[in-house]
């Protein structure tokens, strides 16, 4: 009697995503040490391992990333208190280990995955333009038909991505990302904590200002509102609050 499942060759492999979270590095505006958002890969990778998907985490130097503090649910701040999802994730030795020992973005095979997702925090400010490896296979996926998606900071690397043809992606396109009111807001915090003096701003240029310069049409949902948006293959998401829009958004095009 033959136990082979006489449905197998008909059952699809499952969808692969491959999540990008910046390597650690140092506020030039600032000095403080910057990194990935938790929620900005917690929130996606909860959503994909729901839907069936199998996910890897890259980041552009590989190896161990660390997270920007508010991001964490335990920091002393309570900005991030409430989030549950990120808690069990970092509460999780597993998951918490995959943070501690990322793939390296140009080993990233394009071929073996379905869509690719740039997460933000801090650090893609001011990190990502050196980060020619990671523009290259972003754009990769995106000239591939396949997806190609970044949330809040990380849709920084629309500033820097081009196509084979020289042409900027991000020109033409709708698209989202952290919005000018969410920086009025990041900046106005710091300064009414005296972190900051107010000749002084968190982020070194803004994502909706440099995206229309380039030619995009940038739309977002107001302050803190849970938002991403499709543009044929490519897809955005508006901040830290926006990693489920933008994750259901993917599942939402590739089906389960």
């Amino acid at each position: 009697m033959s136990l082979r499942d006489p449905n197998a060759s008909n059952k699809s492999k499952p969808k692969r995503i491959a999540i990008v979270i910046a390597n650690p590095t140092t506020s030039s505006t600032t000095g403080w040490p910057v990194g990935f958002w938790w929620s900005e890969l917690t929130h996606p990778y909860f959503a994909f391992h729901e839907a069936g998907y199998e996910v890897e985490i890259f980041s552009p130097a590989g190896g161990k990333c660390e997270a920007d503090g508010m991001s964490d649910p335990r920091d002393a701040s309570g900005y991030s208190a409430s989030d549950l999802i990120s808690m069990g994730f970092i509460s999780t030795p597993k998951l918490a280990a995959l943070v501690d020992n990322t793939k390296l973005v140009a080993e990233l095979d394009v071929a073996r995955f379905d869509a690719l997702v740039v997460a933000g925090g801090q650090a893609p400010m001011f990190s990502f333009e050196q980060a020619t490896g990671l523009h290259r296979k972003f754009v990769e996926f995106y000239e591939a038909g396949k997806l190609a998606c970044a949330l809040c900071h990380g849709v920084a690397i629309l500033r820097f991505a081009k196509l084979s043809n020289g042409e900027l992606l991000a020109k033409g396109k709708t698209v989202t990302g952290f919005a000018n009111v969410e920086e009025d807001f990041a900046d106005n915090a710091v300064w009414n904590m005296g972190a900051l003096p107010k000749d002084k701003h968190l982020m070194p240029w803004r994502i909706e200002d440099e995206l229309k310069k380039l030619g995009a049409n940038f739309v977002q949902a107001g302050l803190w509102r849970g938002y991403a948006v499709r543009d044929g293959n490519l897809i955005t998401g508006q901040q830290n609050f926006s990693g489920s829009e933008t994750a259901n958004l993917v599942i939402e095009t590739l089906g389960r």
